[in-house]
């Protein structure tokens, strides 16, 4: 990859952050009717279900995206091979080079990145970015890992060679660890990529002789990274820190911000996307890069068109995620993602005597202001109970976070009406990503070991 090309293309994607938001929705406007149109002269699958769905040549350039029929992952499943635009990709062979390839960046045939995802839902499903397509997105997820740095703070940045750890699950063919990786490549900076499922002993041994100055990975491997900087384990001098992969909550984040005395980054995406958006300061909440997709939110609903993915389109794919859109603001050209940012799987369901049932979603709380909380997760004990799983940090006293948490907490469930919930706060040593994924888990099983009920 050419660097000076690349910083090229950087400079020019930047200056869409300094566009007014009518200029915003022409660019999009104009990328949206270009992957229609072409989506339908060249995918099998969408040619026909547009027609199905009214969608003709004539009336494709004014339709509104609502008009569009929407699919999910089974719909992906059932109809890849005849949804893809390119002749020399079927499901089945990425099947076969998924499960006898190395699992490195080297993309399929030369020209295809295949990112593997299962996520929540189960079956294998595959995302295929073209040559184009995953330089486009590269040049996103850059720009977001550089969030609020000018094009001169950047080349000075890179001048002085940056050393960055991605710490994060990396023995798959994951979206993330290999968009990273070809990022970093692009930016011609030094890497090493620690996965969770490694001994800390090697964590401390690699980090020690490396000295990054750049962190990126899941917020709940940082965090473990952190706790070794705090208990004097290693010392790290970070210029920034960048999340990815996973919700990063507020008392998380000031965590973070503190131990490494560093800008957090927060970054979105997807394996559908894996450049969505940014967030650099929690209370404008994230920033949605409209000039790489359009996202929809419907009747509770989101819904993914990536605007840069002609091999494999994907148009009002439905995404498992949970947001509120907000207009741009404060000078920014950037539809906000507000409220609650998260898989709908991560849910707290329950069902009242008389079959009634409701939600609620454990990032909710991250409109808490609890002095103390470090990190929580949430078990499920019934259909109408659940414990609150609390880490403090060392200044936190547990029963002030109990009272607290309490206090908040039953005022958010009897204005949902589940006033009729019972919940209990557990205080635990610490919250652990899961081993399998290196993910933290929002809802765990209900294991009695795993905390000690406070009070």
């Amino acid at each position: 990859m050419n660097i000076l090309k690349l910083l090229w293309e950087l400079a020019c994607l930047k200056r869409n952050e300094h566009k007014s938001p009518a200029q915003m929705q022409k660019i999009q406007r104009e990328k949206l009717r270009k992957l229609l149109v072409y989506a339908f002269q060249h995918s099998a699958y969408y040619h026909r279900e547009f027609v199905r769905a009214g969608i003709t040549e004539s009336n494709i350039h004014v339709a509104p995206l609502s008009a569009f029929p929407v699919i999910d992952k089974k719909v992906l499943l059932q109809n890849f091979d005849e949804l893809v635009t390119v002749p020399d990709l079927t499901q089945e062979e990425l099947r076969r080079f998924d499960a006898e390839a190395s699992t490195d960046r080297k993309p399929y045939k030369g020209k295809y990145h295949v990112v593997h995802s299962s996520g929540s839902t189960g079956k294998p499903g595959y995302f295929v970015y073209d040559n184009a397509a995953w330089r486009t997105m590269l040049l996103g997820i850059i720009r977001a890992a550089l969030w609020g740095m000018s094009m001169p703070q950047i080349l000075r940045l890179l001048a002085k060679g940056p050393r960055i750890a991605y710490i994060a699950a990396t023995d798959g063919r994951y979206g993330g660890a290999m968009a990273v990786g070809d990022g970093i490549d692009g930016v011609g900076a030094s890497q090493i990529h620690l996965d969770i499922k490694q001994p800390l002993s090697q964590w401390v041994e690699q980090l020690k002789a490396f000295q990054p100055n750049i962190i990126i990975g899941y917020p709940s491997a940082i965090k473990i990274l952190g706790e070794l900087v705090e208990r004097g384990d290693i010392e790290l001098s970070v210029l920034r820190v960048i999340s990815c992969g996973e919700p990063l909550g507020a008392g998380l984040r000031g965590y973070l911000e503190k131990v490494f005395a560093a800008p957090v980054i927060n970054t979105y995406g997807a394996s559908e996307s894996l450049a969505l958006g940014v967030e650099s300061d929690a209370k404008n909440g994230m920033l949605l890069f409209d000039d790489l997709n359009v996202i929809e939110v419907e009747n509770g609903e989101m819904y993914l068109t990536s605007l840069y993915n002609f091999a494999q389109p994907l148009i009002r794919y439905k995404l498992s995620d949970s947001l509120t859109l907000s207009p741009p603001a404060n000078g920014s050209p950037f539809t906000r993602a507000t409220g609650l940012l998260g898989r709908n799987e991560d849910m707290l369901w329950f069902e009242d005597d008389l079959g009634h049932r409701d939600f609620l979603h454990p990032l909710a709380i991250e409109g808490f202001c609890v002095e103390g909380l470090r990190d929580y997760q949430f078990q499920q004990t019934g259909s109408d109970s659940f414990i609150m799983l609390a880490e403090k940090t060392k200044s936190g006293l547990e029963t002030v976070i109990q009272a607290e948490i309490t206090a908040q907490m039953r005022g958010i469930l009897e204005e949902k009406g589940l006033g009729y919930v019972e919940f209990s706060v557990g205080f635990v040593d610490e919250i652990l990503p899961d081993p399998s994924t290196g993910k933290k888990r929002l809802i765990v099983q209900n294991h009695a070991e795993r905390w000690r009920k406070a009070g």
